[in-house]
């Protein structure tokens, strides 16, 4: 059963917050979109701060919506890699724009905050 079944969305980007929002999601997604595919391991060293059990919720979320795919390799030790499906690697360029409109807005933030301190003096 998907995660998206039987939910009401009023407008499609609700929907797409639905997918990708949380603290965590979008940088799992941009980890893989960006470096391609990561064990469960070298994500979550990529993330300060997040707990295992909040990687694997966040990954198997993300895997039931598509947008994330899981190959586990029949080796012993485990070996799990997880990769952006053909949907995840659309989202990408949403990621990019976000990423950027961020940036401008931090130099904004930035910027303004300096001009105030020197209005100060």
């Amino acid at each position: 059963m998907s995660r998206m079944e039987g939910k009401m969305f009023n407008c499609e980007k609700e929907l797409t917050l639905s997918v990708i929002g949380g603290k965590w999601k979008m940088l799992i997604l941009w980890h893989l979109g960006k470096e391609g595919t990561k064990r469960f391991g070298e994500l979550k060293a990529l993330m300060p701060g997040i707990t295992q059990r909040m990687l694997v919720n966040q990954l198997r979320e993300l895997e039931e919506d598509l947008i994330v795919e899981r190959k586990v390799y029949p080796v012993v030790p485990p070996k799990v890699e997880y990769s952006l499906t053909e949907q995840g690697q659309s989202l990408m360029p949403i990621l990019d724009s976000m990423y950027k409109w961020g940036k401008d807005y931090m130099d904004i933030i930035n910027r303004n905050s300096e001009d105030r301190r020197e209005s100060i003096k």
